[in-house]
């Protein structure tokens, strides 16, 4: 009997399972929903902070590679006549060295603005992401140095040393307003790193151009 009555006293004893504190019913599953929640956030702004920071439609960088694509073009054009018309070997050198490297330049605006994610052409007018930019626009309504209508089409009537002089005259004027344009985009806030290295590049070429434009036109014998 004593056997009955030390197992009846270890029956009435409790059990190190039975002793043991029992979790608040929900607490692993809210411990899960925080684990979840700290997740999903953590994940969240590792995709923020990923995101490309581009410049926008209406920014300075956008209107400045826009514009200055269209004013490449024109330099572009006249450059490319005076290579394969003028008489001076010097001068159509240089005019190949001006058509190339912008052509070269217009080429990385296009992919800027395609990296971007926005229209190659806008529908501002010229000039519009330079704050009172209207009054930096010719009474034709173009932009800074670029030649009119009846100046571009009195360019394509010249052949030699006639096209020499005014070659020189027009692209002097077409890079002295590039610059302004280079140095609005310059001035504006917190420019992209890609754009304010390549505008830089242009002025310093720009500004080089114009010295050795200036030269030839008094070797030409003729006077801007």
């Amino acid at each position: 009997m004593a056997t009955d009555a030390t197992t009846d006293a270890e029956a009435d004893e409790p059990t190190d399972e039975a002793a043991a504190p029992q979790s608040p019913p929900g607490k692993w599953a809210l411990r899960g929903i925080i684990a979840l929640v700290a997740i999903a956030l953590g994940f969240g702004i590792g995709v923020w902070v990923a995101l490309p920071n581009h410049p926008g439609d209406d920014s300075a960088e956008v209107g400045f590679a826009r514009d200055m694509s269209t004013h490449h073009e024109q330099a572009v054009e006249m450059a490319m006549w005076e290579y394969k018309n003028g008489s001076d070997s010097q001068l159509n050198a240089i005019a190949y060295d001006i058509a190339t490297t912008q052509k070269a330049q217009v080429g990385i605006m296009s992919a800027w603005l395609s990296k971007w994610d926005v229209s190659q052409t806008g529908t501002e007018k010229p000039m519009a992401w330079v704050p009172g930019g209207s009054h930096m626009l010719t009474e034709n309504g173009l932009m800074p140095g670029m030649a009119s209508p009846d100046q571009m089409k009195n360019l394509r009537s010249l052949t030699g040393h006639d096209l020499d002089v005014e070659f020189c005259k027009l692209m002097i004027a077409h890079h002295i307003g590039g610059i302004h344009m280079i140095d609005a985009v310059l001035d504006a806030d917190d420019v992209d790193s890609e754009v304010r290295e390549l505008a830089e590049q242009m002025k310093k070429g720009q500004q080089y151009e114009i010295d050795v434009l200036q030269n030839k036109l008094q070797e030409l014998g003729a006077t801007s």
